[in-house]
């Protein structure tokens, strides 16, 4: 045997019992990371197919509450709600949570409806939730409590950042008006008015709550509500909620916020 086969054999069978050394000493490690991919992969399936599960589940849940309310069986829709508020996920509990707190305005339970209102707002961290649920509390306390109560709700909703700040405009001034501060009102609604992101429902109130302070001889904005109105007042059909400002009715549902690219698209 020459040299340098034997320096060869030699090499290899110090490589061999390096490589025979090193999976001694790792191949714990080595086998313990592949079975942790392998349960992560499982445990990531899992969780998924557990996710669309239980959303697929909490929808037919959120559906049946749905339709009992609306044949009529209040009490199982409550109870369903509440079932489906603790333990179903946290998109349709809160949703639930919303359904209950309508049901208990459409039983005439307002002062219950805005507690409701006013507790699912203090606990949501989901900002324009938080948000809606003032609004709707607002729209109620129109009505049912004093001025200071719709501000303390939807005051700090009017900023021009805000997509809900028409819908607390509206608030506002229907609850100033309530109380006889008539400029507070018209400003409210001509603020409504001259916002070209209010919806068409928003601006058609704001249009009819002005032509009746006009009408009772509050001075409005010089042309505001000749630019609002359409070209063809005839053809307007005023949305059913529209409330009279002599006779405030029920809270409107929240005006949408509208896409910066239509203007009409709601979200």
């Amino acid at each position: 045997m020459s040299e340098d086969s034997f320096l060869r054999e030699v090499e290899e069978e110090l490589r061999s019992d390096k490589l025979k050394a090193f999976w001694r000493r790792f191949a714990p490690f080595i086998i313990g990371v592949a079975v942790l991919i392998v349960l992560l992969v499982a445990a990531n399936e899992i969780w998924k197919w557990w996710s669309s599960n239980a959303a697929a589940t909490a929808s037919d849940q959120y559906y049946a509450a749905a339709s009992l309310a609306e044949n009529g069986d209040v009490d199982g829709a409550r109870a369903a709600f509440a079932e489906l508020e603790s333990s179903g996920p946290s998109g349709y509990a809160t949703l639930a949570r919303f359904q209950e707190a309508a049901l208990l305005t459409g039983q005439g339970d307002i002062d219950g409806a805005i507690a409701a209102y006013d507790e699912l707002a203090a606990s949501l961290d989901q900002r324009r939730l938080r948000e809606l649920a003032y609004v709707f509390a607002g729209y109620l306390a129109v009505d049912h409590l004093d001025t200071a109560a719709v501000e303390q709700r939807v005051g700090g909703l009017t900023g021009e950042d805000n997509p809900m700040r028409n819908n607390a405009r509206e608030a506002l001034g229907l609850a100033y008006y309530k109380a006889g501060n008539i400029e507070q009102a018209r400003a409210n609604f001509e603020a409504i008015a001259a916002d070209p992101a209010a919806g068409q429902d928003m601006q058609l109130r704001a249009f009819v709550y002005l032509e009746q302070l006009a009408s009772t001889g509050v001075a409005v904005s010089e042309g505001l509500v000749d630019s609002t109105a359409p070209e063809d007042a005839g053809e307007i059909v005023l949305p059913s909620e529209v409330p009279s400002l002599e006779t405030l009715g029920q809270p409107l549902e929240a005006e949408p916020e509208q896409t910066d690219a239509g203007q009409a698209e709601t979200e």
